[in-house]
């Protein structure tokens, strides 16, 4: 009986490690997604971290990432960058696929 204590907390901290990894992942494909968006509007290379942040916060509003894509779409259209959905959803998983690459590598 024990083995399978052992074998359910093993999962269990599995199940965690993979949870807090895909949290991370999200917040730095936001943040790098967010820089990329703050080159878009051409702002102060000093002001980059402070909007990539507040496209991170953006996150917290409703589940899933729609509320990242239009705070940028809405910001860039601000801007008279017309961007599309699909096209910024395209943006988005190109720095996912480069968040999960930097947090592997630590």
């Amino acid at each position: 009986m024990r083995s399978f204590e052992d074998r359910e907390k093993g999962f269990e901290a599995e199940f965690k490690r993979n949870q807090e990894l895909a949290f991370r992942v999200t917040a730095r494909r936001n943040r790098l997604f967010g820089l990329w968006a703050a080159q878009k509007l051409e702002l102060p290379a000093d002001q980059y971290e402070t909007y990539a942040r507040t496209v991170v916060e953006a996150d917290f509003e409703k589940p899933g990432d729609g509320d990242v894509i239009e705070k940028v779409r809405s910001d860039l259209a601000a801007k008279g960058i017309a961007l599309t959905e699909p096209q910024l959803r395209t943006e988005l998983d190109r720095h996912a696929v480069e968040a999960k690459r930097q947090l592997m590598e630590k």
